[in-house]
C-alpha cells in the first residue's frame, strides 16, 4: 500500500546557460518523479535564472535527498526547498471561455471581476481571463466558467518566494525571522 504524495516546492538559482534545464529536469526523470509544475526566469543578475519546481513526494526525506543531487550539478547555485506556511505561490492562468451571448459575457464578466481577474481580449464569441493566484482561486474560477465551454486554457507553472526577509540565498538571511519551532542562537 504506497503513501499519499505531498506536494512540494523547490526554488532553485542556476547559471543562465543553454541545456541547463535539460540538466535539471533529466534529474528528475532519473530518480523516477514527475515535474507536476515548471517555472523558469532571469532573476535580477541576467546570468542567473531561477527555476521553480513543484514535485509530488511520499516524503520530505525524499526530496531532501533530490535537492542534495540538485546541488551537485555544476550549473547550481543553490537549492531551496520552500515551507508553505512560509512561501508565497502564484501561478498564472489564461482560459479562453465561449460567450455567444450577452447574458454569458455579464456572467462571465462578473465571475471574473469576483476574482480579481482580467478580461484581457474581446472576441466576438469569446473571452480571454487572466487570473493570477493560488491554485485554488485558478481552479475555483475555471470550474466557474467551464459551464460556458473553456475553448483554451494554459498555465504558466507555480512561482514561489519565501515571505519576509527570508531568501535563497543563504547570505541575507535574517537568523529568527522564522524559526519553525526550533531553537535558533
Amino acid at each position: 500500500m504506497s503513501m499519499r504524495k505531498i506536494r512540494y516546492t523547490l526554488a532553485v538559482l542556476v547559471d543562465n546557460e543553454s541545456g541547463v534545464l535539460s540538466q535539471v529536469s533529466r534529474l528528475f526523470s532519473r530518480k523516477g518523479y514527475n515535474i507536476e509544475s515548471l517555472a523558469v526566469g532571469t532573476t535580477d543578475n541576467p546570468a542567473v535564472s531561477r527555476i521553480t519546481i513543484e514535485v509530488l513526494a511520499e516524503t520530505e526525506q525524499q526530496v531532501l535527498l533530490l535537492c542534495n543531487q540538485l546541488r551537485k550539478l555544476f550549473p547550481v547555485h543553490s537549492v531551496k526547498l520552500l515551507d508553505s506556511e512560509h512561501s508565497i505561490r502564484r501561478e498564472l492562468v489564461l482560459l479562453k471561455v465561449r460567450a455567444e451571448t450577452a447574458g454569458a459575457r455579464s456572467e462571465i464578466m462578473q465571475v471574473a471581476n469576483i476574482f480579481r481577474a482580467s478580461i484581457i481580449d474581446v472576441a466576438p464569441a469569446s473571452l480571454t481571463i487572466a487570473v493570477i493566484g493560488e491554485e485554488q482561486k485558478t481552479e475555483a474560477i475555471r470550474n466557474l466558467v467551464e459551464k460556458h465551454g473553456i475553448l483554451e486554457l494554459v498555465r504558466t507553472g507555480v512561482v514561489a518566494l519565501e515571505r519576509g526577509a527570508f531568501t535563497i540565498d543563504e547570505d541575507t538571511k535574517v537568523k529568527g525571522e522564522f524559526n519553525y519551532g526550533k531553537n535558533v542562537l
